[in-house]
């Protein structure tokens, strides 16, 4: 009888519509291991979160008074999404960087010049993300909000000042990942059939 009322009036079933920044923001999460899947679907997420409009302040993730606070959470937001989609560029590169070019690797040589140019774009592609990461910190650095604080995105701040003073530099690691990376490159294009 239960089945037979399903089937004839099906309960209603809500969707959870996902539309603004934060929402999809909220998608993204860190996985104990890093799978590239696991990398690449928070990479959709932040994404999707960059090119989405941002909820009504009501439901922002800092609580927001006036319209100062809610410029300089905007700029704060859109820091971080682009650190985050930098972080997770350099663990879907580290996932095909070879850190070494071993002689017995040399049977697999085009191989492995292949997973080199996959990690290259993985690092060049965070180096575009840092560009626009630093605009937005610069952004919200401004002598206009210094004496406005978003304490429940305080890390987010902390992540701007350290934009603003040069303790965060992700252009000097993603370089020193580009240059390890050539190294490893230049060996493997040397090797030849008497590496092995």
């Amino acid at each position: 009888m239960g089945i037979l009322l399903c089937i004839l009036n099906p309960p209603s079933l809500n969707a959870y519509l996902v539309r603004y920044k934060e929402q999809f923001f909220k998608l993204y999460h860190l996985h104990y291991i890093q799978y590239p899947d696991d990398t690449m679907e928070n990479i959709y997420w932040l994404e999707r979160a960059l090119k989405a409009d941002f909820a009504n302040p009501l439901y922002a993730m800092a609580r927001i008074e006036n319209e100062i606070q809610w410029e300089k959470y905007r700029y704060l937001f859109m820091m971080h999404v682009n650190l985050k989609l930098i972080e997770q560029y350099l663990f879907l590169g580290n996932k095909w960087n070879k850190r070494n070019a071993y002689f017995y690797n040399a049977p697999w040589k085009e191989q492995n010049l292949e997973s080199l140019e996959t990690a290259e774009t993985c690092f060049r592609t965070a180096l575009y993300y840092w560009k626009d990461a630093i605009e937005w910190g610069m952004k919200a650095q401004e002598r206009r909000f210094r004496f406005i604080n978003l304490t429940q995105v305080q890390f987010w701040e902390d992540e701007a000042a350290r934009i603003e003073n040069k303790s965060l530099d992700y252009e000097k690691i993603i370089n020193r990942e580009l240059a390890l990376l050539q190294g490893v490159r230049e060996r493997f294009q040397a090797m030849d059939e008497n590496t092995y």
